[in-house]
């Protein structure tokens, strides 16, 4: 367990540090120029490179929603959850400090959101609370399914990183507009303390509906594959 902990602590603070520095201190500067394809790419990346680096010890979730969902397909003990959670969490708060302390590095820095994740006055479109809610659901319904889907037996062996990392891209594409995209209460948890605004406040929405989307995907999944608990194959998420 000591090496799964280690392992999803790295994957997480990765994605949580790369993902969300790559809208804080890339995304912020227009002269860089990244814009949503970029983060939208750097989060991809995260899952990609972390999921063939850690993936085989932990199974590489670095996402509590996967985690949940992992254990509601039959892939992950119940007994496991607790240790995943809480780790992935301590890791995304540990990356956004340490990205809170460059970023602020420089003068005239203002915290701004933060990458946080938002709705309403919060949503980069100020979209309401229930279309946060069910893009969310629905994003993250999608990844479980996907990523239950491309790691299951007979799956080809050796390519889930790919098509897991390019979903979360994808995912990003479409939902950075209406909730900055979280599918990660991790990932969300990380940064949210950090920003100027009440993104503490609505981070309830980020653990209830990733958590639902997730649950939701994993039975979907039960639906048409059969799920074999002894088989947990290699994993990743945002």
């Amino acid at each position: 367990m000591q090496k799964k902990i280690a392992a999803e602590f790295l994957g997480t603070f990765w994605l949580v540090f790369c993902g969300c520095g790559s809208a804080v201190l890339a995304a912020a500067f227009p002269e860089v120029g990244i814009g949503l394809l970029g983060v939208s790419l750097a989060f991809g990346l995260t899952v990609l490179t972390m999921a063939y680096a850690v993936g085989g010890i932990s199974g590489g979730h670095f996402n509590p929603a996967v985690s949940v969902g992992m254990v509601v397909a039959g892939r992950m003990p119940a007994g496991d959850l607790a240790y995943y959670v809480a780790t992935q969490v301590v890791a995304a708060l540990a990356a956004g400090l340490v990205l809170y302390a460059i970023a602020s590095g420089t003068a005239g820095f203002a915290a701004g959101g933060f990458a946080s994740n938002g709705y309403g006055a919060l949503s980069p479109g100020g979209y309401s609370l229930f279309a946060a809610l069910l893009m969310e659901v629905v994003m993250t319904g999608f990844f479980l399914f996907i990523i239950l889907a491309v790691t299951a037996p007979g799956a080809p062996v050796g390519f889930a990183p790919i098509p897991i990392g390019l979903t979360l891209a994808l995912i990003h594409l479409v939902s950075i507009p209406v909730t900055n995209t979280s599918v990660n209460p991790a990932r969300s948890t990380g940064v949210a303390f950090f920003a100027d605004t009440a993104a503490a406040g609505q981070l309830w929405l980020f653990w209830v509906a990733p958590i639902a989307g997730a649950a939701i995907g994993a039975l979907a999944w039960k639906t048409l594959f059969t799920a074999r608990s002894d088989t947990p194959g290699l994993v990743a998420a945002q």
